[in-house]
C-alpha cells in the first residue's frame, strides 16, 4: 500500500456520525408529541449543520493524507437522503442503523447505538457535529468516544496527521489551543473547520438514487455500489435493554420556540466615567450590590 507524507501506510480510516434532524427554525405548537419526543412529521427535516462541518473535516483528511470515509446515520429510512448527499460529496460508504428498538433514544440510548455502529468499522478517527439542533445537547459525541474508550477532542477547528497522531486547534472559549492526540480518537466538530464541499457532479448522477439495502446484501456488492447498507440492532450487537425507550432516562417537559423580544437600552460611554456610571446605577436600583 502507499504511504502517504505521515508516513502511515494506507492512509486512515474515517467515520462520520451524521443526523437528520427537523428545521428548528420552523418549530410549530405540533412539534412536540403526547410521549415527550420530537413529532418529526411536522417539521421539514434537514442535514444537521455541525454534522455538515463534521463530513468536511473527515473528507479534507481523506483528501490530505488518504484513507476512507465512512458516513453513519440513525434514524427512520427517510435518513438515507443525508446520507446519499454525504455520498454525493465524497464519502466512500454510507450506513443507516434504523431499528423500532431504537426509537425514542435519548443521547444516553443514541451514543450506545451509535457506539456499536462505529465500532464495526475500526475507525483510525471518528467525526460528529458539536451538537443536533434539535436537541443541542453537545452530549452524543463524547459519550460516544467513552464508550469506545477514545480520545476525545471537542470544538475542533482544523485537523493536522502526524503518523499515529492527530495535531488539532480547537476552541477553548477564551481563544484556541492546540493538542496532538494518539488515535484512536473522536472529535467534535464546529462550522469554523470550513463548510461542506459542494456536491460532485459524477456522484450526484451515481448515488442521487442509491438504495437502502440489507448489510449483507449491500457489502456482498462490489466496492462503490451504488447502496446504502441497513443495520439492526441486531447486525450491530447491541444490547436491546439499553436502545431506544428503554434505555433512555431523559424526559422531555415541552418544546417551545423562544423569540426575544427587543426592549429599552441605554448606551453607555466606553471610558471609566460611563461603567462607574452603570454600575452605580446597578448598585442604586439593587440590581447588583
Amino acid at each position: 500500500m502507499k504511504e502517504n507524507n505521515t508516513g502511515r501506510v494506507g492512509g486512515y480510516n474515517c467515520v462520520v456520525c451524521i443526523k437528520q434532524v427537523p428545521d428548528t427554525k420552523k418549530v410549530t405548537g405540533d412539534a412536540m408529541k403526547a410521549d415527550g419526543t420530537i413529532n418529526r412529521a411536522a417539521l421539514p427535516a434537514i442535514f444537521n449543520p455541525e454534522d455538515r462541518n463534521a463530513l468536511e473535516a473527515a473528507l479534507s483528511v481523506k483528501e490530505r493524507f488518504g484513507g476512507t470515509v465512512t458516513a453513519i446515520a440513525m434514524g427512520l429510512p427517510a435518513a438515507c437522503e443525508i446520507l446519499r448527499e454525504a455520498l454525493m460529496c465524497g464519502a466512500d460508504k454510507a450506513y443507516l442503523v434504523t431499528d423500532r428498538k431504537a426509537a425514542g433514544s435519548d443521547t444516553l440510548a443514541t451514543s450506545y447505538i451509535l457506539s456499536c455502529a462505529v465500532k464495526r468499522f475500526k475507525p483510525d478517527l471518528v467525526f460528529c457535529g458539536r451538537q443536533a439542533i434539535d436537541g443541542d445537547t453537545a452530549q452524543t459525541g463524547p459519550q460516544i468516544a467513552e464508550k469506545l474508550d477514545y480520545a476525545a477532542v471537542t470544538y475542533l477547528e482544523k485537523i493536522d496527521m502526524d503518523g499515529d497522531y492527530a495535531v488539532v486547534t480547537r476552541d477553548i472559549g477564551t481563544g484556541v489551543e492546540t493538542d496532538k492526540v494518539k488515535l484512536p480518537a473522536l472529535f467534535t466538530v464546529t462550522e469554523k473547520a470550513g463548510e461542506l464541499r459542494p456536491f460532485n457532479v459524477r456522484r450526484v448522477m451515481k448515488y442521487k438514487n442509491a438504495e437502502l439495502k440489507p448489510v449483507a446484501e449491500a457489502e456482498a456488492l462490489t466496492e462503490g455500489a451504488s447502496v446504502i447498507g441497513q443495520l439492526s440492532c441486531d447486525d450491530i450487537g447491541a444490547v436491546t435493554e439499553r436502545c431506544g425507550f428503554a434505555g433512555s432516562p431523559t424526559n422531555v417537559a415541552k418544546i417551545v420556540s423562544v423569540v426575544l423580544a427587543g426592549g429599552d437600552y441605554k448606551e453607555v460611554a466606553p471610558t471609566d466615567e460611563g461603567v462607574a456610571g452603570l454600575v452605580a446605577e446597578l448598585v442604586a436600583d439593587h440590581t447588583i450590590g
